[in-house]
């Protein structure tokens, strides 16, 4: 059976404040960032569609926190938080929502289908769960080279049913991968209740038919998030094979944000809503010793001058030249990874 785990393993006093505020401030630009996004996206400067990750914060925070430059991640639809925690510009992320040309795949797409591998992130699929194959081919790489590096690759309880799901898990079993699986649990694939999908009760209880340790945590806890993830990526970069951490979580808004989620009824949003990960973590700051209202003023002032730089620097690129889409096609051959390589057939390389 899965682990249930809650807890966060001490530290000392002032390193644990400094960390504290640090997280604070990342939950807080991560969600900022949603809704400004979704408030773009009502005014038609998003291209294509928008998946909120509101009311998540903690979840992509939580796991982002203890990884280190060199790491692999395979992000879903709806984390621009990961986007932002792993070092991605706030900028260019905002520049690829809105299909400019300075974004992550140069106007060639929206949305979070381009990746930044320069700060090892991985361009999420409309086919949810077939980046769990690619987080095990980054993980065997680092295997095969004996680094420390990880892979984590992040999927909801709807893709835990399909087979790339199930093969990459079989395949990090067996081969002992330093990769790292999270279940976003939301308890809806769409509009499909978890209930109505599957038999069990955590997707975490699979782990043990594929020979590694499930985990399940509450993830609107960003406390028990980060604790359990510094545990079971320690693990693993140690040589302990793979690790999946379920985490119980809830959307705020529908699937996309085009969807009215009339599935759910307002007794269950609003419960949900009484766990908001930020009060709860201000809750616990203020317990801590923290001034929350000074704290929470300044860091809403530093995240606003964030996000509206990130919103002026997109406004102000330029969408890509039609004579550019056959560009950046192709890879050079011969390059180093993360180099520059030189053009093929007279075409610029991928950045």
């Amino acid at each position: 059976m899965a682990e249930q785990d809650g807890s966060a393993a001490p530290a000392p006093v002032a390193a644990r404040a400094a960390q504290d505020v640090e997280l604070y401030y990342r939950m807080k630009l991560v969600r900022a960032f949603e809704e400004r996004v979704s408030r773009l996206h009502r005014q038609n400067k998003i291209l294509g569609g928008v998946y909120s990750g509101a009311g998540q914060e903690a979840l992509v925070v939580g796991i982002c926190a203890p990884l280190e430059p060199g790491d692999f991640t395979a992000p879903l639809h709806r984390d621009l938080g990961v986007f932002l925690m792993r070092g991605v510009d706030p900028g260019r992320l905002m520049a690829q929502l809105m299909g400019k040309e300075t974004g992550l795949s140069r106007g060639k797409d929206s949305f979070l289908h381009g990746g930044d591998i320069a700060h090892g992130v991985f361009g999420s699929s409309s086919m949810l769960g077939s980046s769990l194959p690619v987080a095990c081919g980054a993980a065997l790489k680092f295997k095969i080279k004996r680094e420390r590096h990880i892979a984590v690759a992040f999927f909801g309880e709807g893709a835990s049913s399909r087979g790339d799901v199930h093969e990459a898990m079989n395949f990090a079993g067996v081969q002992k991968l330093p990769v790292l699986f999270v279940c976003e649990n939301n308890r809806y694939a769409y509009s499909t209740p978890f209930e109505k999908q599957t038999s069990i009760e955590n997707i975490a209880d699979r782990a043990a038919a594929y020979g590694f340790r499930g985990h399940v945590c509450p993830g609107n806890d960003l406390l028990a998030v980060v604790g359990l993830a510094e545990r079971v990526i320690d693990s693993i970069r140690a040589g302990g094979g793979p690790g999946l951490i379920e985490c119980k979580t809830y959307r705020w808004r529908g699937h996309s944000e085009h969807d009215p989620a009339l599935y759910r009824d307002q007794e269950e949003l609003l419960e949900w809503e009484s766990r908001d990960p930020i009060p709860l973590f201000e809750f616990y700051l203020d317990k801590r010793g923290h001034d929350i209202n000074r704290l929470r003023a300044e860091t809403d002032e530093k995240v606003n001058t964030t996000i509206q730089a990130a919103v002026d620097f997109a406004d102000r690129s330029p969408y890509p030249e039609p004579e550019e889409a056959l560009e950046d096609l192709y890879v050079g051959q011969g390059a180093a990874p993360g180099a520059p390589s030189a053009a093929v057939n007279g075409r610029r390389p991928i950045r």
